[in-house]
């Protein structure tokens, strides 16, 4: 499970930093990559990456500024020129079906594959066996979503040795005691396949923000998740500028994460204003507030590790 970030910056590409975009790896987990806002040029950053557009299988669109959508019919249509033919399904605020839409049939783009739209609203948005993806209002100019994703719990592992110490035969009697099923030895015994399962591993969680000024409904969709990718278009001196258009800054993401108790704190949406030194002294000034705190780059790849619930705190 990791992030990798391909467009970082906020409003305009720069020469540093592309518009909106991040990819949800999931190869291990179920083979695919989720897309999380897909600004112009999204599908060159790509091109830079081990990333294989063909395994994208969801687009979460945060709101439908250009920045976060300009990309999205350029991708679509090179997902099928490098042989995607799964079906992809689009999440996003009512009016990205009929931007896609309008853009394929103007330009006659035919795709291969099936194409599916949700329009979002608050609640639950998606829940199969291994994960969940929820989401909420935030506060921009316009109707803009932050998500939450959270891995179930992985089932705990058959403890070998205590199975070899309590005598079972190696064959479907391990398999038996792995589904928490009792068997009965030969000479009669019995055990509760419960007794030889170790604890659950704590599934994963994050959550992702579209642009947003300081609101009530973050803290819910952040609350105790391994990481919060959360925009950084201002610096703290600029908490007023940020209100007026509808933005944040770093010391607001920074107050968020330790209030809502998450594992690490992933500050992206970077105003061109800030290259070089400029940018280290957001997550320098970020990190007086929250320790684990970093301003990302594109193409910076983020491992998103298990974790003890002892360690999710600042």
């Amino acid at each position: 499970m990791e992030i990798t970030f391909l467009g970082t910056g906020a409003g305009s590409p720069a020469r540093s930093r592309n518009v909106s975009s991040l990819a949800l790896k999931l190869l291990d987990e179920r083979n695919e990559v989720w897309l999380f806002d897909c600004g112009e040029g999204t599908q060159h950053q790509i091109l830079r990456t081990t990333i294989r557009p063909r395994k994208v299988t969801k687009i979460f669109i945060t709101h439908l500024h250009g920045d976060h959508i300009f990309g999205l019919p350029g991708f679509l249509a090179s997902r099928a020129n490098q042989g995607g033919s799964e079906e992809l399904t689009i999440y996003g605020p009512h009016g990205i079906e009929d931007y896609v839409r309008t853009s394929l049939r103007i330009t006659q783009t035919r795709l291969p594959y099936k194409l599916s739209f949700v329009d979002l609203k608050p609640g639950l948005v998606f829940d199969d066996a291994t994960f969940t993806v929820s989401c909420d209002h935030l506060d921009h100019r316009i109707e803009s979503f932050g998500f939450r994703v959270v891995e179930k719990d992985h089932p705990g592992e058959l403890l070998i040795d205590k199975v070899h110490a309590a005598g079972v035969p190696s064959g479907p009697l391990y398999g038996a005691l792995k589904a928490g099923k009792t068997i009965t030895l030969a000479d009669g015994t019995q055990l509760d396949g419960n007794d030889f399962i170790g604890a659950a591993q704590r599934g994963r969680s994050l959550a992702i923000f579209g642009d947003t000024r300081q609101n009530s409904r973050e803290l819910a969709l952040a609350q105790g998740v391994t990481v919060l990718v959360h925009e950084s278009t201002f610096a703290g001196g600029e908490a007023k500028l940020a209100h007026q258009y509808f933005h944040s800054t770093n010391i607001q993401a920074a107050k968020l994460a330790r209030r809502a108790g998450v594992g690490r704190l992933l500050l992206n949406h970077i105003s061109a204003r800030y290259v070089g030194a400029a940018a280290k002294q957001l997550q320098y000034e970020a990190r007086g507030v929250f320790k684990n705190t970093r301003v990302v780059n594109d193409f910076d790849t983020i491992n998103i590790p298990f974790v003890k619930e002892s360690d999710q705190h600042d």
